[in-house]
């Protein structure tokens, strides 16, 4: 099992590092958490090129606040250092095993575009809509 240890000191070079990253949400006393903990593991053999990372929201809890973690576990995906999924709930292996193929096939072009278009959304004025 290919499963990194992801804490508020290397989550930057992780995202900076790697094409795809993986990240678990997790914690000891969560039953969802321990059941989806093999699938994962089990994703992590199957595809090592990816960075299967575990986050414990009890140990790093700024950085689990930081990504906005309301309920475990939580599934989040990134590519090219952009988040591209995000999901709580304990997913069965079949959906896991979608996610990667859907995540290798992402046009990171068009994902760039549609950020950068939602950024410059947000930044506009809210009182610019004039009649």
């Amino acid at each position: 099992m290919a499963i990194t240890t992801v804490t508020s000191e290397n989550i930057n070079e992780t995202l900076a590092k790697n094409d795809i990253v993986f990240l678990d949400f997790w914690a000891g006393w969560c039953m969802p958490c321990q059941r989806f903990a093999p699938i994962f593991e089990a994703a992590s053999d199957k595809d090592p090129d990816i960075v299967w990372g575990k986050i414990d929201t009890e140990d790093q809890q700024e950085l689990a606040g930081a990504a906005g973690i309301t309920s475990i576990p939580t599934l989040m995906i990134f590519r090219e250092g952009v988040p591209v999924f995000s999901q709580a709930g304990a997913l069965p292996a079949s959906a896991l095993d979608s996610l990667v193929e859907q995540v290798r096939s992402l046009d990171m072009d068009e994902v760039r575009r549609q950020v950068a278009e939602m950024d410059a959304r947000d930044a506009s004025p809210a009182g610019d809509q004039r009649a």
